[in-house]
């Protein structure tokens, strides 16, 4: 079986301090959380930033000075910069991170209702433009899906050359308007990607730690961190993104999965060799 790649959504555009006061804003308090993501075994951080308040944003400089300030540290680590931003941002405001050129970002493969009035809009022509701006940078999608018939979207993307094989999901489980977080939904959408397809599961809330264990069972990848779940068991709060992946690690130890290394996860999804 293959190791365990261990993804860290270290801040998430939703949650806040007033959640969690280990959610970061500041450029200091995104390193510190990287940080401790990676040292307990997170080989990606999943990476949406904020302006000081809190204001999620999609800034390309922002992007920038965060990435290189974690990478100033933490040089070996995958940063996959979110393409999703907020609830009603412009597809070219969602895109600016690309042009930094990291190597993953993620795709979003479909539109939600996240409640209320809120909608996250995923066009199939939205889709496309992302999918080619990932093909022309040479960054590879994870391809966020949070149903079954977006896994059904990006195989006919994949057929139609928006999005090339070997293609990597994120099954983005118990989000409100999408798939519920049970395991008989996890089993649905495990079985319906390509043979030769990797997958990471992200359980949000209650279902981060269930899910976590299906994965590193079926020899899949899991995603933690406080973009999902602020807390490390139930009514306790998480002292850092750190914390969560400890848990993940001690689970996959229990089950005799090992952690991939950044490298190791490089050479799982078919990224290039760092350089």
């Amino acid at each position: 079986m293959e190791k365990l790649i261990i993804t860290a959504a270290i801040s998430g555009a939703e949650v806040t301090k007033e959640m969690n006061p280990a959610v970061p804003y500041r450029i200091e308090e995104y390193v510190r959380e990287a940080g401790l993501a990676y040292e307990a075994g997170a080989s990606i951080i999943h990476l949406h930033v904020r302006w000081d308040d809190g204001t999620p944003t999609q800034d390309k400089e922002r992007f920038r000075v965060v990435m290189e300030a974690i990478k100033a540290k933490y040089p070996e680590v995958i940063i996959q910069p979110s393409t999703g931003g907020a609830v009603g941002m412009s597809d070219d405001e969602r895109l600016q991170p690309t042009e930094l050129l990291p190597e993953m970002a993620t795709l979003d493969c479909g539109t939600l209702n996240f409640g209320g009035d809120e909608v996250f809009m995923n066009t199939e022509n939205t889709i496309k433009v992302f999918g080619e701006r990932m093909i022309k940078n040479g960054i590879k999608p994870e391809l966020e899906v949070f149903d079954k018939s977006m896994i059904d979207m990006a195989l006919r993307l994949n057929k139609k050359g928006y999005i090339k094989s070997p293609m990597h999901f994120d099954f983005v489980m118990g989000v409100n308007g999408g798939i519920s977080g049970e395991l008989r939904d996890f089993v649905f959408l495990r079985g319906s990607i390509p043979s030769d397809a990797t997958y990471t599961v992200a359980g949000v809330g209650r279902y981060e730690f269930p899910l976590a264990m299906a994965a590193i069972i079926d020899g899949g990848h899991v995603r933690v961190g406080m973009e999902d779940n602020v807390y490390i068991s139930k009514g306790v709060l998480a002292k850092s993104n750190g914390e969560l992946v400890e848990k993940v690690v001690r689970m996959a130890k229990e089950l005799g999965r090992e952690i991939a290394t950044p490298d190791e996860a490089r050479k799982i999804l078919g990224l290039a060799p760092r350089k």
